[in-house]
């Protein structure tokens, strides 16, 4: 008896910490406090950073030296007593060909773009299954009503089966039956409470609420094909791999860039002994790009081939989400004329069979277990009318957050 104290002490609590969630309230909590999305948004500023950095001239170099110090002779190790012997200080910038830098400014804008491009996506992602987590919670947790509704609607059965056993109008091992139905029952109870703590845990998972329990009503989609279809082109997954396309695009510019000369400017100061004079030089570098065929080009060659394969998942990126677009409308089309189906023929049906096998049943027409067949498959009814409904605002919800629009 104990040992029922500490489990009943937690499931009260649970209780009281419940937090109900509507559909929109998971999708805003998820939205601000998933740590993939806060990740992201790292990334976009790291890269709106680098690119504030990007073409920029390199820093300059500061060169300290001794020149021409004797080491042997009549002089040596004296620094004042040679003429060209001097403490040199020199200033050096480095300038790459007006290209590189271009293709590197291009290559960091199209880092950000697809920063925001990947953001966008895991934004739909957590979106997505976070509505998909709220509505399992929900339909989880209808399922269970219905279950407790219809084993509650049996109890006077049972209670009148046990009063014609003990009358004698009824065989003994009728007696047994109410209590198998009950245990037949209480598994079906079981395996829908753990789907509603399966559902409650991932609801958690994506919003971090603490026990949350699905309110309000569920979501309903309206979806318009020809509008989601016009929204492909848009579509986060599209966009980044057009921003990867892009990057390759300043790849091949760069590697095209290296068969121009860069060059240098180095301006130097010597202090020598006041009786020399001081000095001053200035020299100008240039590169020397002469072995392309070796160099160069094969680097050409390799971002270019890159840029290509970028083009073409870009392609074929569009082609899938074409393809899984219409996958998705068919699918939604057929569980929503099933749902439809279900709710409309399939469930009345199973409840005036029920009603009539009980009137069947009162008028001793019919024997328990013709009622215990038709109120389990009354319940098989609305259960599946049930998992169909939950079928078609799980496929609404995912079409309309995967290809349509970022609002609930």
């Amino acid at each position: 008896m104990r040992m029922w104290i500490p489990l009943a002490a937690a499931l009260l609590a649970s209780t009281v910490q419940a937090e109900p969630l509507t559909y929109a309230a998971a999708l805003r909590l998820a939205e601000s406090a998933a740590p993939t999305l806060q990740a992201s948004a790292l990334r976009i500023d790291a890269a709106q950073a680098t690119e504030q950095a990007a073409g920029r001239l390199p820093d300059p170099k500061l060169s300290l030296g001794m020149e021409n110090v004797p080491v042997s002779g009549p002089y040596a190790g004296r620094w004042d007593a040679a003429e060209m012997t001097m403490a040199r200080v020199g200033l050096m910038q480095e300038v790459p060909n007006a290209g590189r830098r271009r293709a590197a400014t291009a290559t960091a804008q199209a880092e950000t773009q697809m920063a925001i491009a990947d953001t966008d996506l895991q934004r739909r992602r957590v979106r997505v299954a976070t509505a998909l987590a709220w509505i399992d919670l929900a339909y989880a947790e209808r399922r269970l009503a219905v279950l407790d509704q219809l084993v509650d609607g049996l109890k006077p059965l049972w209670e009148g089966l046990s009063a014609g056993v003990e009358s004698g109008s009824a065989r003994p091992a009728a007696g047994l039956e109410p209590t198998r139905l009950r245990a037949e029952f209480d598994n079906r109870r079981s395996a829908l409470v753990a789907e509603v703590t399966q559902a409650r845990a991932s609801l958690t998972r994506w919003t971090g609420a603490v026990n949350p329990m699905a309110a309000g009503e569920p979501p309903y989609a309206e979806i318009e094909p020809a509008d989601l279809r016009a929204r492909i082109a848009d579509h986060p997954a599209l966009q980044l791999l057009a921003a990867a396309t892009q990057r390759a695009k300043a790849d091949v510019a760069g590697a095209r860039a290296a068969r121009r000369p860069d060059w240098g400017v180095e301006v130097m100061y010597g202090r020598r002994d006041p009786m020399f004079g001081d000095m001053v030089s200035a020299a100008v570098t240039v590169s020397l790009p002469l072995f392309a065929s070796q160099r160069q080009d094969p680097v050409i060659a390799a971002r270019t081939a890159q840029a290509s394969r970028a083009r073409l998942l870009e392609a074929d990126m569009r082609r899938e989400l074409d393809a899984s677009l219409e996958a998705d409308l068919a699918t939604y089309a057929a569980n929503h004329d099933q749902w439809l189906r279900a709710k409309d023929v399939l469930v009345p049906i199973a409840e005036q069979m029920a009603q009539l096998e009980i009137a069947s049943y009162s008028a001793g027409r019919a024997d328990y277990s013709n009622l215990v067949e038709a109120f389990t498959d009354l319940a098989d009814t609305k259960l599946a009318a049930l998992d169909r409904e939950a079928l078609v605002a799980r496929d609404g919800a995912r079409i309309v957050l995967t290809y349509g629009s970022d609002n609930p």
